[in-house]
Order: C-alpha cells, then sequence, then structure tokens
C-alpha cells in the first residue's frame, strides 16, 4: 500500500498542537518581568551612577546592549 494515501494517524504521526499550562505561562510572564525590572534598574544606574556599572563588572557595550531591549518608551 501507497504511504502517500494513508491518513496521519495511521503513520504514527501527532498533531502539531502544543500545549502549555498555566504555570509555565504564569513562570515565562514572571521571568519577563524580572528582566525588564533589571533593565530599568540598569538605565537608571547608568545615568545616575555610571562608575557603578564597572563594580558589577559590565562593559559600557553590554550596557547599551540591554538598555536597547527595553520598550522605547522606558528608554
Amino acid at each position: 500500500m501507497n504511504d502517500i494515501l494513508m491518513p496521519a494517524s495511521r503513520l504514527g504521526a501527532r498533531p502539531a498542537t502544543r500545549r502549555f499550562s498555566l504555570a509555565a505561562l504564569r513562570s515565562r510572564i514572571a521571568a519577563e518581568r524580572e528582566r525588564a525590572r533589571f533593565r530599568l534598574a540598569l538605565n537608571r544606574m547608568a545615568r545616575d551612577n555610571p562608575h557603578l556599572i564597572d563594580d558589577i563588572g559590565l562593559t559600557n557595550r553590554q550596557v547599551e546592549e540591554e538598555i536597547a531591549k527595553l520598550p522605547f518608551w522606558q528608554r
């Protein structure tokens, strides 16, 4: 028999739908919020106390790259 005409269920293929749990969604949102808070604090630190950037082990270029990930209204 030709496999081209067989239904996908007979070939053992699973549907292409993904299911995520509510806990995973909450975890993802919490992680994104934490990253945003870090970037806002980094932006404040770079503006108010630029000498502290060296103390936390980041270069000015790394700080600029992280700040660039903020939405334009928060930069």
